[in-house]
């Protein structure tokens, strides 16, 4: 059955941010297996922290709101749970991180905020006595805030983000492409108290037109930790070098080898641009600075796709390495000075 995740925090489809927040410290407050011992609340304590995950991501939750839960994993991640990558193994995509106490502890910034809430006893009134928040000892409800206390000696700190490079050829620059990068991250058990080793494999959309040193994060991606915030993974794209190609911000150059022949007397070459379409070019006298422009063959423009750069053709002027003395002597009469 479909999960209403709306539901499962007790608040309206139009709801807030903060009203969404709000939901969340409730319940997963009321329901954290440290303080709840009655039978579903572990189970309950997942459910609510998937549901935040969903509804406080702006994405997320509007896939959610048009495609369903079903729609929603089929749109994060194009295919089916179990499908296969080329190395052959499966896989189950999760479009949350699957660890409710590492939600908890993000959201509060301390994986144990009840000594830091309630006091040593963990004590705390019922939902009724505080206007629907299970807090106790608080003058107003603005006075809670999800960052670590700067006081607090549990407070946690992130990791240090993990950098990795993509390798981008100048035809998916072009196009957009997608990629998929499998990292490896470290998850602790806090049933068994035991560390496994999970593989996330995680979905780039590369856009046309995007600049070496654009950068992808994917927040609080890292080892799962209870005394730490996951760090964030960062990739970078970089150029791929290009056989014949090379990159100038939105151009696209290609260096054309003549004679020494052809640069002084003229000829006829033909080039072709990224996506293999050939442009005739008649020439006349060619300097090793002569450049010939062909508009709107480049690459994209960021801001706008439908715009495009030039592609440049350059020469690259080959001279002989040897002249006899009769050639010498007729250049010499024959070349101005």
């Amino acid at each position: 059955m479909a999960k209403d995740f709306y539901k499962t925090l007790g608040i309206s489809k139009n709801a807030t941010l903060d009203d969404i927040k709000k939901a969340y410290k409730k319940l997963a407050l009321k329901y954290h297996p440290d303080k709840n011992k009655s039978p579903g609340a572990d189970e309950k304590f997942k459910e609510v922290a998937e549901a935040y995950e969903i509804l406080s991501d702006p994405d997320k939750r509007s896939k959610y709101d048009q495609l369903g839960e079903e729609g929603l994993k089929q749109s994060f991640f194009p295919g089916e749970a179990g499908a296969k990558f080329g190395n052959g193994q499966n896989f189950t995509y999760r479009y949350t991180t699957g660890d409710p106490f590492s939600t908890f502890a993000t959201f509060f910034g301390n994986s144990d905020p009840f000594s830091t809430l309630f006091g040593n006893n963990g004590d705390y009134d019922s939902d009724e006595n505080m206007g629907g928040f299970p807090f106790k000892g608080f003058n107003s409800m603005n006075k809670f805030n999800t960052k670590p206390s700067v006081n607090n000696k549990k407070a946690m700190k992130q990791d240090p983000p993990i950098e990795k490079t993509i390798e981008v050829s100048l035809e998916e620059i072009l196009k957009g492409s997608t990629r998929k990068m499998k990292i490896f991250r470290n998850v602790y058990d806090p049933t068994t108290k035991t560390t496994r080793k999970e593989e996330k494999i995680m979905q780039i959309n590369i856009k046309p037109g995007w600049k070496a040193g654009t950068k992808i994060t994917y927040n609080n991606e890292g080892d799962r930790r209870p005394d730490s915030i996951p760090a964030d993974v960062i990739f970078t794209i970089k150029d791929k070098p290009h056989p014949l190609f090379k990159r100038e911000g939105e151009d696209i150059v290609y260096t054309a080898n003549i004679s020494l022949k052809s640069a002084l007397c003229g000829t006829n070459i033909v080039v072709k641009n990224l996506e293999g379409k050939l442009f005739d070019l008649k020439l006349q006298q060619v300097t090793p600075s002569t450049i010939k422009r062909i508009p709107g063959e480049g690459l994209p423009y960021v801001k706008d796709p439908s715009k495009r750069g030039d592609l440049l053709v350059k020469f690259n002027i080959k001279f002989p390495e040897n002249l006899s003395k009769s050639v010498i002597d007729t250049l010499r009469n024959c070349l101005p000075n």
